[in-house]
């Protein structure tokens, strides 16, 4: 026997089997009426425990948050620390290998060989004696030292 549902209604409902009785009945039909009710003159009275339990609970959800928030924002800085520190490590050892290289320059330009090479090409001779004049310097760089007004010495040169 086959169940129907009965056109026009919202559902249907089996009787059920009671005890060792096996009686099936038809379909009952549920049945729905609207009823209109209406609550403009209720007013929901406020329930001060209620209250209290939600402003503790956005309090402690308030500060569990801004908990969250400063240590996300500790950890975000502490990685973008490492990034930059490591970035300054890069741009130290590039200055260091850059700093030898100049050093090497320095060294091979002052080198006396090339000098002596670049003068003897230029046309230049040693000096002769009396035409160096030492400087007087004092052995404390920090003392000031004045300034002497000597005559003047022509010397003649080489250039041309």
């Amino acid at each position: 026997m086959a169940t129907q549902a009965i056109p026009g209604y919202r559902g249907y409902r089996m009787w059920q089997p009671v005890g060792s009785k096996r009686k099936w009945g038809g379909v009952t039909p549920e049945i729905y009426f609207n009823k209109a009710i209406d609550n403009s003159r209720l007013v929901k009275v406020s329930d001060p425990k209620r209250t209290r339990e939600i402003r503790m609970f956005s309090v402690a959800a308030a500060v569990f948050f801004s908990f969250i928030m400063i240590y996300a924002w500790q950890h975000l800085s502490s990685i973008e620390y490492g990034y930059k520190i490591e970035a300054q490590k890069i741009e130290r050892d590039a200055l260091l290998e850059q700093n030898r290289s100049l050093r090497l320059e320095e060294a091979s330009l002052r080198d006396p060989e090339r000098i002596e090479q670049l003068a003897a090409r230029m046309g230049l001779v040693a000096p002769q004696a009396g035409q160096v004049m030492h400087l007087e310097v004092s052995a404390d760089p920090s003392t000031p030292v004045l300034a002497k007004a000597t005559g003047i010495q022509v010397v003649a040169s080489n250039w041309q």
